[in-house]
């Protein structure tokens, strides 16, 4: 079988690469082991600002834009609409934090984002007030990836296996039985396996969540102080998540566990039972810029990675950008080049 394409690697950067290929009539496979990635237990939510400085994030804007037109694109083929039009709400810690949200709301890179209507949450303890993130949402993130891998499951676009480099052949562009064209790596921290690509600095940053249920309803929002809280389904709700840069044990650790319990009791004094713990790694790069592009020596070959804390925003649009790159030979974005680590 000849395919114009093999994509490695089933977290978001991988599906929405298959969304450019399926939506250009591209013929592929995607190659994927079925373990659970860390795009698969994140919060989905897509935010233009840094909350924790209330600074802006680098090509926000663009990448927003970005979700809602392939969104909307990926609707037509899986019939189902998995962007949530739920506004991020910061509750601030204190006067001094309210305050600094509203001053930096007139800057010329926030004043899109930063609304400056001081908002009283019901449900959760916001003693200086909450406002909204303009233009933030965030995607149905289960109901995404179930429905992608059902479509490739009923279209045989799906290989369930580890991905075996003996058998990858880039002189004569074969994998095992498969002819391509062009192979895109999209392994997140497993990269750091591949013999192509192992140099390159991407680090695991390990991420705990939580899903709880309660019989209590919260505010329709996105909300956030510490943790991220909002309603997934029938009076559940997720928790998280937090940022561990040093640790490498994939096992569930119970003092990240008491931290999330310790952010959410902090504004949240209703009773709970813990559902559902999630760990895993996060790609992330020191620049905090993805990684895309090709290898220096196999010109067919290349890297979708790096899409760190902000993956559904990051991989729709660098997504694109690669598949536009390959085919039309558009430029890459140098922030984002592989070719920045040469």
């Amino acid at each position: 079988m000849k395919l114009d394409y093999i994509i490695v690697g089933g977290g978001y950067a991988g599906l929405m690469f298959a969304h450019q290929l399926i939506k250009h009539k591209k013929s592929f496979v995607i190659i994927t082991d079925g373990r659970k990635s860390a795009s698969e237990i994140s919060a989905g939510v897509c935010n233009p600002v840094v909350l924790k400085r209330f600074t802006s994030v680098w090509n926000a804007q663009n990448e927003i834009d970005a979700v809602l037109d392939n969104f909307k694109e990926i609707k037509s083929y899986l019939g189902e609409n998995f962007v949530i039009n739920e506004h991020l709400v910061r509750i601030f810690h204190d006067k001094t934090e309210q305050e600094l949200w509203l001053k930096k709301s007139n800057k010329d890179d926030l004043k899109e984002f930063l609304n400056t209507d001081l908002i009283k949450l019901k449900s959760v303890k916001n003693e200086f007030l909450s406002a909204k993130v303009n233009h933030s949402l965030r995607i149905n993130v289960t109901s995404f990836f179930n429905a992608f891998y059902e479509y490739f499951e009923e279209h045989h676009l799906i290989l369930k296996e580890s991905f075996a480099f003996e058998d990858l052949d880039m002189q004569n562009m074969t994998y095992k039985d498969l002819e391509f064209e062009n192979i895109v790596f999209c392994e997140g921290v497993h990269v750091n396996k591949n013999p192509y690509f192992f140099d390159i600095p991407v680090k695991g940053n390990r991420g705990h969540s939580m899903v709880i249920s309660s019989d209590t309803d919260i505010d329709p929002y996105i909300i956030k102080k510490k943790f991220f809280l909002f309603n997934t389904f029938k009076n559940h709700f997720f928790v998280g998540g937090t940022y561990e840069r040093d640790e490498t044990s994939s096992e569930i650790n119970q003092d990240s566990v008491n931290k999330l319990k310790a952010g959410l009791e902090e504004i949240f004094d209703k009773s709970y039972n813990i559902e559902e713990v999630n760990v895993a790694f996060r790609a992330v790069v020191p620049d905090r810029r993805p990684i895309v592009g090709s290898h220096h020596k196999h010109q067919n070959m290349f890297i979708l990675n790096g899409m760190g804390a902000r993956g559904v925003m990051n991989s729709n649009y660098f997504a694109k950008q690669l598949f536009e790159h390959i085919e039309h030979g558009t430029p890459i974005f140098p922030e984002v080049d592989i070719k920045r680590f040469k």
